[in-house]
């Protein structure tokens, strides 16, 4: 019993500390047999009442990826000064209905920890339209991190650099560390 309590405080502090979390979801098992496995990702999210709560896989946010209802998921947390894994845990993924209690709960923890979002204020009606709202729960089993490097070639992605650096920059950056 002191071991389970020991990897829920574990567990809680490490991902309440952690800014980015890495998520592997399976689809939600099916009758033909176990769902697929989809790849994992680097995600924000919040820790709200016992589990970390997500937005994601509508225009300009993250995607959720396997994250299904009722599936499972498997999250990785990392240390937050060192960048190093500290603990791998189960989840239990719970899609929250919008303009439900538990979702405008999470949705505020949430909008607190957006950045650079570009609606402000309106930004939870379009969550509520546009958005998926998950909240990945504890199953009470962690496992040993991994061992070895988990590196991996980064997943296609929309994302780029808006337009290319300007020539000037190098000359810029070398006369502030000539003042300083």
């Amino acid at each position: 019993m002191t071991q389970e309590l020991l990897d829920q405080a574990l567990v809680e502090e490490a991902t309440k500390k952690s800014g980015l979390i890495w998520v592997r979801g399976a689809a939600a098992p099916s009758p033909a047999g176990p769902g697929e496995e989809a790849p994992t990702r680097a995600l924000w999210h919040v820790w709200h009442e016992g589990a970390a709560c997500l937005v994601g896989d509508g225009p300009g946010e993250q995607p959720l990826p396997g994250l299904v209802d009722g599936g499972h998921a498997v999250v990785t947390v990392r240390s937050k000064d060192k960048g190093g894994r500290l603990v791998t845990w189960s989840a239990t993924v719970v899609e929250l209905a919008a303009d439900t209690p538990e979702w405008d709960a999470a949705v505020g923890e949430l909008k607190g920890k957006r950045l650079n979002a570009p609606d402000g204020e309106a930004m939870p009606e379009r969550w509520a339209r546009e958005c998926r709202v998950v909240r990945l729960e504890p199953t009470g089993a962690t496992a040993e991190p991994p061992e070895g490097s988990l590196a991996a070639r980064p997943l296609p992605s929309p994302a780029t650099t808006r337009r290319p650096a300007p020539a000037a920059l190098p000359r810029l950056l070398l006369k502030r560390r000539k003042r300083g």
